[in-house]
């Protein structure tokens, strides 16, 4: 079995830095209906066509009604107002209040012309067509004026944000059916092995079921894009390469899983100069040593390794990063925290930053990592610790710089670690 050695390793901080540099940010843009448009990144700014509301409204059911009629009102001397009809939210009033009149009015509704101020139901006392009203009624009062929620020309939602629920609820408001949005960025799984079967079809001795479509897949969804896995591809060069050209026709970003390292049927490391230029093979970092990129024209390509908490170990710390700057999405996808280590001990190693995934118990941090090839080293883990290369051992009791991985991969800290800090 013939092997080759890693050259020089690149460092973690590097590895991503060039990672970032060469990612292209989405730029198709669709236009998609409101209803629709849920956390998906806006292409442009949107303004507001006309002001909200467009006319004044009451906010409260009640009579709309002259200010200057209730100027003499106490709770003593009421003042009587002769009810002449009626608004509900969906109607207007079609003729004008004049002095001593009033008119009933529903939350919402049109004030009439002449109208300038509202009471409410509660306030006043009826008897038959008249009220009479307890109090002066300043002129404004409960009545949004045209524009009061926001004015023709505001800005509604800006390019560039994350659209949210009340983001969408002014772009509802306004009228506005469509708003135009990134289109959510294709990313082509790809793995490679012999030995990987598909998930159903019956077992077969040697040969192990492919897991990291489905983790891979996790991440780029939670990253706003959207994963098309391909079957497992043999360990052959020809039938890899052919595989990652094809999906890199229909793709912004592909990445392939498995054959990354020194071996003989690690064919990645041959493929991926063919197609553009090499950024790095081999990173300073236990565990996921075995990583490379290539930019290929405007496009990335990512070999990962195929140890299925390698695989995801590296999503998260630099891919995750890469595939939200794909998508336009802001920060990294995790906030930074302070942790105190729970019972478990963690080594640094030496000449290698050393990624330790981690889980929260009682405000505690937990190391979850069991071995590379164990897929349940990363069960239950929220966060990440990146320990620099070294010998000193973290002791349970000692704090210690952690990475909370927001939603829905994480919990973003709200599991008890202490101090969330920094940007996300």
């Amino acid at each position: 079995m013939e092997m080759h050695a890693f050259g020089r390793l690149t460092p973690v901080d590097l590895a991503r830095r060039r990672l970032l540099a060469a990612a292209t940010p989405i730029a198709r843009v669709e236009e998609i209906p409101v209803e629709e448009a849920f956390d998906r990144v806006a292409a442009r700014t949107v303004r507001a066509p006309f002001p909200v509301p467009s006319f004044a409204r009451t906010t409260w059911d009640g009579y709309a009604l002259r200010s200057p009629d209730t100027r003499n009102a106490r709770s003593d001397r009421p003042v009587a107002l002769r009810v002449v009809g009626e608004v509900f939210a969906e109607e207007s009033y079609a003729g004008r209040v004049g002095p001593g009149e009033a008119v009933a009015i529903a939350t919402g509704g049109a004030i009439p012309d002449g109208a300038d101020g509202v009471v409410i139901f509660e306030e006043v006392e009826r008897d038959g067509s008249s009220i009479r009203v307890p109090r002066r009624i300043r002129k404004g009062e409960r009545v949004d004026r045209p524009g009061h929620d926001f004015r023709r020309g505001s800005v509604l939602v800006r390019a560039g944000e994350a659209l949210t629920a009340t983001g969408l609820g002014t772009l509802a408001s306004c009228g506005v059916a469509t708003v135009p949005v990134f289109a959510r960025p294709v990313v082509t799984i790809v793995p490679n092995g012999n030995e990987l079967l598909t998930p159903g079809v019956p077992p077969s001795p040697g040969r192990i079921y492919e897991s990291n479509n489905v983790t891979v897949a996790a991440v780029v969804r939670a990253a706003g894009g959207i994963p098309r896995s391909v079957p497992p591809v043999p360990d052959d060069a020809e039938r890899i390469e052919q595989a990652i050209r094809e999906a890199l026709e229909t793709s912004d970003l592909v990445l392939a899983t498995g054959g990354s390292s020194v071996g003989e049927r690690d064919h990645l490391p041959r493929i991926l100069p063919k197609l553009g230029r090499l950024l790095f093979h081999g990173i300073a970092v236990r565990a996921g040593k075995p990583t490379l990129a290539a930019k290929a024209g405007r496009k990335l390509v990512v070999g990962l390794p195929g140890h299925p908490t390698s695989c995801l170990a590296n999503m998260y710390w630099l891919v995750l990063p890469v595939l939200r700057r794909v998508a336009r999405r802001t920060g990294p996808g995790w906030r930074e925290g302070v942790a105190v280590l729970g019972s478990d001990a963690v080594a640094p190693t030496p000449g290698l930053a050393t990624i330790v995934p981690l889980r929260f118990e009682a405000g505690r941090a937990y190391t979850t990592f069991r071995g590379s090839s164990i897929i349940t080293s990363l069960a239950g883990a929220t966060a990440f610790a990146l320990l620099p290369p070294g010998r000193k051992v973290v002791r349970a009791g000692r704090r210690l710089k952690v990475y909370h991985l927001l939603p829905p991969l994480g919990t973003g800290g709200a599991d008890g670690a202490a101090g969330p800090r920094g940007k996300h």
